[in-house]
């Protein structure tokens, strides 16, 4: 049990680290899908993006 504790938390630890890996969006990042126009937009910068499928995973404001 004593060992239990340290390594639940490094795994949750683990798991956390890498679903952040493949994702660059911060907070100011608010996807929201048009599905009539068959696009996603960003309501903190207006930027727009036609994924294949799903939300897109990467901020695209310009640095």
């Amino acid at each position: 049990m004593l060992l239990l504790i340290p390594l639940l938390a490094l795994a949750v630890f683990l798991f956390l680290w890498l679903s952040r890996r493949g994702s660059s969006l911060t907070r100011q990042c608010l996807w929201r899908e048009h599905r009539a126009e068959d696009l996603w937009r960003c309501a903190a910068c207006g930027a727009i993006c036609h994924p294949e499928k799903g939300a897109p995973r990467h901020c695209l404001r310009p640095r």
